[in-house]
């Protein structure tokens, strides 16, 4: 239809149509390879297949706009005179309709399923529609007042294309390289085991995503030294499962820390320090407390955030103070990283 009216913007929507379906089916196979069951080789499942298709379908949305763009500017550099019919018109104005109600609603259920392939498969379709209606508006144009806008309206949908394909792209690999956990389910999960009694604070919280909605992670929780083997063993299974039931993410590993509670010189010291390390801007917390007054010993991690010029230095300041505060102590701080900054 586009070579029939020697219109360039209808032949590259074709080509964009075209990277479309290709895209299409490869969100359907990796839709079902994803949930392929886990088995020894890939023990975490296969959950991590939507990221590669959703990477593919970026390569072929941005392969499918340079190409376009390439096109139209030989158009330009060697105009062609269109010959629309009213045929083809009436094709392209079913396909914008079809193109916003398809890409609605696959977008829709890509969110509603948090698919990034079927996403982006919606993300495209929409901006088809919107290129689409582009190419009737320069059809009416021309056959009202004359004036081929075919081969720059070309060059606009290809450099659109091409916007959208590098957007698409950047955000998955940004997913595939590993990103912070999400603020709001890290909030969510340690208020889940912050609801058990016995337990004072939970920190170190890491996610390991192996695909959309699927969670593996560790984390540590504070408990009183008062606590028996038995206690922290029961305590850490009825942890494990209510997260999972109620967050969705399946806690491998659940490290403890001891708070003394019977230690006047170690809660003293813990009191001290804590307002020695927050009366600095970026320090957001310390946990994992030890003090051993007969061996002389102190240790705790040190939060600071991703904010501050140099982290480093502000733990350095902050061990030094401590150190000048606790003179002869042999003085342990580490430097953490909470995961789920926001």
């Amino acid at each position: 239809m586009g070579l029939t009216s020697n219109s360039i913007a209808i032949v590259m929507d074709a080509v964009n149509n075209l990277s479309d379906a290709a895209s299409s089916v490869i969100t359907i196979i990796g839709t079902k390879l994803a949930r392929k069951e886990a088995d020894k080789k890939h023990p975490f499942g296969y959950g991590r297949i939507e990221y590669l298709s959703a990477m593919v379908i970026s390569v072929l949305v941005l392969y499918a706009g340079i190409t376009a763009f390439i096109e139209s500017v030989k158009k330009i550099i060697t105009p062609e005179t269109p010959d629309y019919s009213p045929v083809a018109l009436i094709i392209v104005a079913a396909g914008v309709v079809v193109k916003i109600v398809l890409g609605l609603y696959v977008k829709s259920v890509g969110k509603k399923v948090n698919s990034d392939s079927l996403i982006n498969s919606g993300q495209d379709a929409t901006l088809d529609s919107i290129i689409s209606a582009s190419t009737l508006v320069a059809a009416v144009v021309y056959i009202f007042f004359n004036i081929s806008l075919e081969a720059w309206l070309g060059a606009v949908i290809a450099l659109v294309i091409i916007k959208s394909g590098v957007e698409m792209l950047r955000d998955t690999l940004s997913k595939i390289l590993g990103e912070r956990a999400d603020a709001e389910l890290a909030t969510a999960i340690k208020k889940t085991i912050n609801t058990f009694p016995e337990v004072n604070g939970a920190y170190d919280l890491v996610l390991h995503n192996y695909g959309p909605d699927s969670f593996n992670g560790s984390v540590h929780i504070e408990v009183a030294d008062t606590l028996s083997a038995e206690q922290i063993d029961r305590l850490t299974r009825k942890l494990t499962a209510e997260v999972y039931e109620k967050n969705g993410v399946i806690l491998t590993a659940v490290g403890v820390y001891s708070s003394k509670t019977k230690d006047k010189d170690a809660i003293s010291a813990r009191k001290r320090i804590s307002e020695i390390a927050h009366s600095h801007e970026h320090v957001m917390q310390i946990h994992g407390f030890y003090f051993d007054k007969e061996e002389k010993s102190i240790r705790f991690d040190l939060i600071v955030s991703f904010d501050a010029k140099d982290r480093a230095a502000v733990c350095r300041q902050v061990q030094a103070e401590v150190q000048q505060a606790f003179p002869g102590y042999r003085l342990e701080v580490v430097l953490d990283t909470d995961f789920s900054e926001a």
